[in-house]
């Protein structure tokens, strides 16, 4: 017995797992690109009123409801009911369509960025296309190309695209260090003054609509919560050990994130690096570290030609780990979610050849058909707008609003899954069921406002009803569609 609890996740092993399913290097560029150092004070509020209470309510579903293929849809199932839980799982199966489509757009920065050493999409017009619309075609090539080689199970590309997610936690590093070089060799002076640390640089970011729109990003900073309920049976203790894992974690990643965006003052100036029009949320990361290059050369007292060298080769590796962490987050997020939806919502939903896995595993004519729908999404958005850095900042937006909509699903349901008396549940955090009720509503209102405040900002800061429209075809066109395809099975099988 003693050896077996040996095997278990210690509580170090548990927040190491946390911490790499959840910290992004990319979520510090952004944060600060957009709110500067107020960014800090807003992931850290995040953290507390999001993070670590959702975490804990994941844990208790993950004990309660264990469960390899269902998951999402069984959690929410027993807590409310059927059609409930598919139109909740099928928003977030959507979210990941809608990140295939961000992604596979995003994809060619880091691409363009390991030759040129830095971000060379914009200039892609050809053959009468604007560069926007190149990009779009591409996107469609990638997807078919990943989709391809997914349905024939070639997992071994998976295995070496992992050594992206070694270079992309090693930026992390770079960054600290060499900021520490940087701030000793310019005694102790910051690039972007710690005059105004609680308010934006960036105009967009400089009103209350704004200030409370950046919230978003916050809470998607946290992400990929839910895979974290299926960890309470595989740790040590878990009663002591995963309350304190997910306390200690929310500190450390919060930490990791305030510490970074702090460092990134120390070589970047706002208004001289990040106020460029070419400057958006797909290549900010290559832009900033390109940056830090140069800094460190220009504080070496280097000549402008090796700082501006030791600058491309930053931004040359930065595009090298981005697009190797890209491809194996492509190649697993092509199947994955998908087989989670098919696999685990009842069969009888699905037509037979959604749910026929072919030799290698893989439910190769719902991928086929889920690549089709990617490719429209990405030619319809590509197609309809000129600018390559709005499309890409649309895009962030999409990604970020459709990953955490179904949060609110998981959070309704939480109270009335306390509320279920059948339900053994063998991990236990929220013992009162007010302070459930409480709790639960309160992370609600905070994710709902966060993604209400987003897309009205677009609107009432800059008239661009075109960019609120796009944040919210998404969602409101896959949560229709498992609505009507929820309805139009339920009546096929009865």
């Amino acid at each position: 017995m003693a050896e077996k609890n040996d095997e278990k996740i210690t509580l170090m092993a548990l927040v190491m797992m946390i911490f790499t399913t959840v910290f992004g290097f990319a979520n510090g560029t952004i944060a600060f690109y957009l709110m500067g150092y107020s960014s800090i004070l807003f992931y850290l509020i995040a953290a507390v009123l999001f993070f670590i209470p959702f975490a804990l309510m994941m844990a208790e579903y993950g004990a309660a409801i264990k469960s390899d293929s269902s998951g999402m849809y069984k959690w929410l199932e027993v807590s409310v009911n059927a059609r409930f839980a598919f139109v909740g799982t099928f928003m977030w199966f959507a979210s990941y369509i809608i990140w295939l489509v961000s992604t596979s757009a995003k994809v060619w920065i880091p691409f363009t960025t390991i030759f040129f050493g830095s971000d060379q999409t914009q200039k892609f017009a050809l053959m009468g296309l604007n560069a926007t619309q190149v990009i779009g075609i591409l996107s469609c090539l990638w997807m078919v190309l990943v989709t391809f080689v997914s349905i024939k199970g070639m997992k071994g590309i998976v295995r070496i695209t992992s050594l992206g997610g070694v270079a992309v936690t090693s930026l992390t590093a770079i960054l600290l260090v060499v900021s520490g070089i940087i701030l000793g060799l310019n005694h102790g002076h910051f690039a972007q003054p710690l005059q105004h640390v609680l308010t934006s640089p960036n105009p967009s970011y400089q009103h209350p609509v704004g200030l409370l729109g950046f919230a978003v990003f916050a809470i998607f900073a946290y992400g990929g919560l839910e895979v974290l309920g299926g960890m309470v049976d595989k740790t040590k203790n878990p009663e002591k050990t995963f309350p304190r894992g997910i306390i200690i974690s929310a500190i450390v990643i919060t930490i990791g994130y305030g510490l970074g965006i702090f460092c990134w003052g120390i070589s970047t100036n706002w208004q001289a690096v990040l106020a460029n029009p070419t400057t958006n949320m797909g290549n900010i990361s290559y832009v900033m570290m390109r940056n830090l290059g140069y800094v460190l050369g220009q504080a070496l007292g280097l000549s402008t030609v090796a700082a501006t060298t030791i600058g491309l080769w930053f931004a040359r590796y930065t595009g090298l780990g981005m697009f190797l962490a890209y491809t194996g987050a492509f190649f697993t997020l092509t199947y994955s979610p998908l087989k989670t939806l098919i696999l685990g919502t009842p069969k009888e939903l699905w037509p037979a050849k959604f749910t026929k896995l072919n030799k290698n595993g893989m439910p190769s004519y719902a991928m086929m058909v889920q690549c089709a729908i990617v490719i429209v999404i990405i030619l319809v958005a590509s197609f309809a707008t000129g600018d390559a850095s709005a499309f890409y900042n649309i895009l962030t937006l999409m990604a970020n609003v459709s990953m955490t909509l179904p949060y609110l699903f998981l959070l309704y349901a939480f109270p009335k899954f306390k509320e279920n008396q059948s339900i053994a549940k063998p991990f236990e955090v929220y013992k009162s069921m007010m302070w459930t009720k409480i709790i639960s509503w309160v992370v609600f209102v905070v994710v709902l406002g966060a993604n209400v405040f987003t897309l009205i900002q677009p609107i009432l800061e800059t008239g661009k009803i075109a960019n609120t429209i796009w944040m919210l075809v998404g969602p409101i066109l896959f949560g229709v569609a498992g609505i009507i395809w929820y309805q139009v099975r339920e009546r096929h099988v009865n």
